[in-house]
């Protein structure tokens, strides 16, 4: 076979290529006349890029097993509370309670989280949160009265808390940044099929005698941490945790496993000593780590605004209590009865999923900014949609028919949207040495959202109804647009070190621009 070309290097030394099936052999020649056979094979870069992708694709779903735990509580207990009530006979204000404080419980398990995944690692705070959630869930599944089950409903949130704010933070640590927004976003696809798992639950126990049905609705959520117990034995620590420990063979090691080349893994080991201060060995204690958040330079003032505004925005746009209380929405839409209330809420939980998969393959390709463009726009013409039909159409069958549209329409525009990425962006936007104490705030203000809005909504819907109720979450949704655009910046293909410097330069080319525009008006002046 003929030569291809040949290039000679400042050094005298040159490569002639002889192209041999999938690899490509090269002749070097070195300073002293000799040559040498360098052959470079495209096969085994594919098995290698391969092998990573898949290793970083299993850990991020048996990382995210701690999410079908809560997706599957907040799914069931919409279904569960019909027959609890009418077991333990408890009042409104109880099933608000009940339904609720998990959400805010937990905020004790996300403020814990931080400090404890920088203590113990983010491995073992993942196994931490599967053993104290399945404790609460056996509680509630045994509970003989409303005071032990609320007992329950407190562990559960604790063990929530710790999942919903450590998964995200690991996975993004682990994950390639070409790939970081779809795995990110995996956390929030195993919500929603935990919510549709636990709405299949309902429908399927909801045959059985009152005093069983939902204490095996409960119980079922206790199966999902035995595969988390599993992963344990597979899943790695990670490696930014590790180069924080100054255990840097083993964060090399891991990354080894996730980076496609040994050139990449040294480019992320560097990065990542650099951004944990270990370059002029810096040490950030706990104190001094909250004290910055406290307070905060503008850089940072700007991530916490962007990654906890997210959180925020994302649940007090009502999404749980559209979860949570969708048989009272089609109640007051006009379908009658148990059966046929939860089957619709089984249609809810298909969409619901099915979209999260949409946002899954466009997250890295259209960007986190477009997305959440489409989804706060989508959901605000939903949930208004939702209100008129629900004040003007009520129990009609046309009603019936456009609210569970409206209902679907609505958590389909948040699972491609603000659902994944919110979790996306928390991750991504603070720097190391705060990453996991700031990700832990950003999860507290969610779960306080929520639990906040999952308390009040039937007091609410009682006092201005239902659909005046969704007509105030069509005001927030509309908000949340103006948010997107002021406070978030685009964070595709970007390392989690470079997305720091972006927060940094937005910083200084507003100050920037003010110096700018006072040098203008003192020229005016004069």
């Amino acid at each position: 076979m003929g030569l291809v070309g040949g290039e000679e290097n400042g050094n005298g030394e040159g490569l002639v290529e002889i192209p041999i099936g999938s690899k490509n052999k090269y002749k070097r020649m070195n300073p002293d006349g000799t040559e040498e056979d360098v052959v470079f094979s495209n096969e085994g870069i594919s098995i290698r890029k391969n092998t990573t992708r898949n290793f970083v694709f299993v850990c991020a779903i048996f990382v995210s097993l701690n999410s079908v735990l809560l997706g599957y509580d907040v799914g069931v207990m919409s279904g569960a509370i019909l027959f609890i009530q009418e077991d333990l006979k408890i009042t409104e204000v109880q099933e608000e309670v009940l339904v609720g404080i998990l959400s805010i419980i937990s905020l004790l398990g996300s403020l814990a989280g931080g400090k404890t995944s920088d203590a113990i690692g983010r491995k073992w705070t993942i196994a931490f949160a599967a053993i104290v959630f399945q404790t609460g869930a056996a509680v509630m599944a045994l509970a003989p009265n409303f005071r032990v089950l609320i007992v329950g409903r407190i562990l559960a949130g604790v063990g929530i808390g710790f999942g919903v704010m450590i998964a995200p933070v690991y996975i993004a640590e682990i994950s390639p940044a070409v790939a970081r927004g779809s795995l990110t976003s995996f956390p929030e696809i195993f919500i929603n099929l935990g919510i549709l798992l636990g709405y299949v639950s309902n429908y399927a126990f909801s045959g059985l005698p009152t005093h069983i049905s939902w204490r095996i609705m409960l119980g079922v959520g206790i199966l999902p941490s035995v595969f988390i117990g599993f992963s344990l034995f597979v899943i790695p620590e990670s490696p930014r945790w590790l180069v924080v420990q100054n255990r840097i063979e083993e964060a090399r090691a891991v990354l080894l496993k996730t980076n496609e080349s040994e050139r990449e893994v040294e480019e992320r080991l560097a990065e990542i000593q650099v951004a944990a201060g270990m370059s002029n060995a810096e040490k950030y204690e706990a104190k001094s780590v909250w004290r910055e958040i406290l307070k905060p330079s503008p850089p940072v003032r700007r991530m916490l605004i962007a990654g906890c505004g997210i959180q925020c925005f994302q649940q007090i746009t009502g999404i749980d209590a559209t979860v949570y209380y969708s048989p009272t929405i089609f109640k007051d839409a006009g379908i009658k009865g148990n059966t046929k209330l939860l089957a619709a809420t089984v249609a809810v939980g298909f969409t619901k999923t099915l979209f999260i998969l949409v946002a899954i393959f466009l997250i890295d390709k259209v960007g986190r900014k477009p997305l959440l463009y489409i989804s706060t726009i989508g959901m605000t013409v939903c949930l208004f949609c939702l209100s008129l039909t629900l004040a003007l159409l009520g129990k009609e069958k046309m009603g019936i028919g456009l609210a569970i549209l409206a209902v679907c329409g609505n958590v389909a525009f948040f699972s491609v949207g603000i659902g994944p990425i919110c979790w996306v962006l928390s991750s991504e936007v603070f720097p190391l040495r705060l990453r996991a104490q700031a990700s832990a705030l950003g999860a507290v203000g969610s779960r306080v959202s929520s639990g906040l809005i999952a308390m009040s909504f039937l007091s609410i819907a009682r006092a201005i109804t239902v659909a005046g109720t969704f007509f105030v979450f069509s005001l927030l949704s509309a908000l949340s647009v103006a948010f997107v655009y002021t406070c978030v910046p685009e964070t595709k293909g970007k390392s989690l070190e470079q997305i720091e410097l972006v927060f940094q330069k937005e910083g200084e080319e507003r100050e920037g621009e003010m110096e700018m525009g006072d040098a203008e008006r003192l020229v005016q002046r004069e």
